[in-house]
């Protein structure tokens, strides 16, 4: 337990930390190479050209399969009635769709215009030898989105690009995860969307966001990328190991304080909306991050500080690819959150198999952003909430001497 929660420990009912949105991005890691492509078409496709004319064929026949397996399994396919859209803007137009979810459904396909690193084979269409590079390209077809309620993880979303070599993201919740855990555990919570505002054993509630492993990403990231990418069959997996190669693209790990009184939270954030607001200073920024800023940095450091329809404004600090923030969530809940874009940015590879050492750094990162360069030290000493002023007024049944001048 750091200073902070120490200090503050008796208005605090429970605190946890977990993973919140986890964006994985999913490669065929033998696919990224043209040569190697054609190494495959000649071992596992009777020596097939790769021409135009053949992805183009392997674009329509996923388009065929799409067809199929929507009636299949009753999921429309649908456009987001505000064109592209973020994805919480898509999560809202989801939700309807989840309403009554069985495990294992997928709910809906939703169809986005956006880019997309696809094989191009540069020539004219009936060039059986064409030149072969990867371009960053709009696709015509869109990128797919499969919402769907996984029995482990429950809501979330696959987004497929419909043309080889078929680049993928999965983007997953360990609340919601957590929320599946504790169910069958039998423990009492209450969930509201990415929190938990009450939970009858918070020490269980730590140790299985504690026990989220590598395995628990990749065997889910797995079976559902190679429901959606029919092109490849189980014998290639297996042998040429076309699969889905997995790694981080953006995570967000928060630090959850629920408080006992709403005023105690509004007293604490205004403390700190007020002493925080130089906290993108390169000197503090390496005090939270652990990483040094020379002159060689690019990247951004700033303190903003945002109003975005919540209770209490949110402070947001950036360094790199990401930022830091702190805000209070659902009347009760101080929240503190680094996210980023680029794990490398905490000197964590992007492989998945580095899930605990990012655990590990984020966790870092919160406990330094809560006691960096004594401000918090500062909010301990100031902070008054627990009836000390009254105390002080009271009698104490002593008789007090002045001092004599002299």
């Amino acid at each position: 337990m750091n200073a902070f929660i120490e200090h503050h420990k008796d208005s605090i009912r429970f605190g946890y930390r977990c993973f919140d949105r986890i964006l994985l991005n999913g490669l065929i890691q033998p696919f990224q190479q043209p040569e190697r492509v054609v190494g495959f078409f000649n071992a596992y496709r009777e020596g097939k050209r790769v021409t135009k004319r053949t992805l183009t064929e392997i674009a329509d026949q996923f388009q065929y399969w799409l067809k199929n397996r929507s009636e299949k399994w009753g999921a429309p396919i649908l456009e987001p009635s505000d064109g592209t859209g973020d994805d919480s803007r898509r999560d809202k137009f989801m939700d309807p769709y989840f309403e009554n979810a069985k495990p294992n459904q997928v709910v809906a396909i939703l169809k986005a215009r956006e880019p997309a690193r696809i094989l191009v084979a540069i020539g004219d269409r009936d060039n059986d030898s064409p030149h072969l590079e990867y371009k960053q390209r709009w696709v015509n077809q869109f990128n797919l989105t499969f919402y769907l309620n996984d029995p482990h993880w429950g809501r979330m979303f696959v987004r497929m690009c419909p043309y080889f070599p078929f680049s993928a993201r999965v983007c997953l919740n360990q609340h919601n995860w957590l929320a599946i855990r504790m169910q069958e555990e039998g423990v009492d919570f209450q969930q509201c969307t990415n929190a938990f505002l009450k939970c009858g054993n918070p020490a269980r509630l730590q140790e299985l966001a504690d026990s989220l492993a590598t395995q628990d990403l990749s065997k889910c990231g797995q079976k559902w990328l190679a429901a959606f990418t029919p092109f490849i069959t189980d014998k290639e997996r297996r042998q040429a190991g076309c699969q889905h190669r997995l790694f981080f693209s953006q995570v967000e790990y928060c630090d959850n304080l629920i408080f006992h009184r709403r005023g105690a939270v509004d007293e604490l954030t205004q403390r700190l909306l007020d002493l925080n607001r130089n906290i993108g200073e390169p000197k503090k920024i390496t005090m939270i991050y652990g990483r040094k800023v020379t002159k060689q940095y690019k990247g951004k450091l700033q303190t903003v500080i945002e109003d975005l329809d919540l209770p209490n404004p949110v402070i947001r600090s950036h360094y790199g690819h990401g930022f830091a923030k702190q805000y209070v969530r659902d009347d009760r809940l101080l929240r503190t959150e680094p996210a980023t874009n680029n794990v490398y940015d905490y000197g964590v590879n992007k492989d998945v198999e580095n899930l605990p050492r990012l655990r590990d750094r984020m966790s870092e990162i919160i406990d330094n952003y809560h006691n960096y360069h004594n401000v918090q030290q500062d909010i301990l000493e100031t902070f008054v909430d627990r009836g000390q002023l009254r105390n002080r007024l009271r009698p104490s049944g002593k008789t007090v001497i002045p001092c004599s001048i002299r």
